[in-house]
């Protein structure tokens, strides 16, 4: 699902990074209601900056950053990794979800177990609500982190390399998964990632990050071309169109 209109998140004209080391340069960059967007770009591009100043959790060293409120209501991040040791059944990690309608001293309302069960269910973990989070393999971690950005009903979705070192299985219901949310709910996902026929497959905006600028925005038809990608990643690329698909499979050339 695409739209445009009024943002629901954006940057201009934004510098930002970490002390005295800059990495985001001038960006400016927009969300527009129910798009799926990935950014791409090699290792220290500033992809994850990029979502970290879209999420709030980074304050830009100037510039201007437009951000839905009330936000822990409306925008959720899911990080690259859910830590091996939290001490939760997949139930009781993913309500953690519902913490900003949580009452400081009460239990979860039908309404917060109602979001909690959708969570669970869209993700598939439904079986396993009762497993300590300690017991699940790292793509069933993935998916709880997942269902508890899920459990708040987002309309922003920001994910950081969402399916790094998944097996097939695991890559074929998180992309599934996103792909439902966003054009079923309209969800907006914006995510960063590394796999660029992943990105291409199921993304219809691509936004190329270098050098913590970005080097270009658009369709899949416009970017991915062996001259803008060589450009951008510094090195020969091999792209192979997909058969009976728009997608690509991309390889160093």
């Amino acid at each position: 699902m695409e739209r445009t209109g009024q943002p629901i998140s954006a940057l201009e004209d934004v510098t930002a990074g970490y002390r005295d080391r800059t990495v985001l340069q001038g960006v400016t960059f927009r969300v527009n209601p129910g798009e799926r967007i990935a950014l791409a770009g090699p290792n220290g591009a500033g992809k994850s900056t990029l979502l970290r100043v879209l999420s709030g959790a980074l304050a830009p060293f100037s510039g201007r950053v437009t951000i839905p409120e009330p936000r822990a209501r409306r925008l959720r991040t899911v990080p690259q990794e859910t830590p091996r040791d939290v001490p939760f059944t997949v139930r009781a990690f993913v309500t953690l979800g519902r913490t900003p309608w949580l009452p400081r001293f009460g239990n979860p309302s039908r309404e917060d177990r109602e979001a909690v069960d959708e969570a669970l269910e869209a993700t598939g973990l439904l079986p396993l609500e009762d497993r300590p989070v300690t017991e699940l393999s790292g793509g069933e971690r993935r998916l709880a982190s997942l269902a508890m950005a899920l459990a708040a009903r987002p309309e922003v979705l920001l994910l950081d390399e969402p399916a790094a070192n998944l097996d097939l299985a695991h890559h074929v219901r998180l992309a599934s998964i996103l792909l439902r949310l966003n054009e079923e709910k309209g969800v907006a996902i914006v995510a960063a990632v590394h796999d660029l026929t992943f990105a291409s497959r199921y993304f219809p905006r691509i936004a190329l990050l270098r050098d913590g600028r970005i080097a270009a925005d658009g369709g899949v038809a416009d970017l991915f071309r062996p001259e803008i990608l060589s450009r951008v990643y510094g090195c020969p690329v091999s792209l192979f169109q997909l058969p009976d698909s728009p997608s690509y499979c991309v390889t160093p050339g």
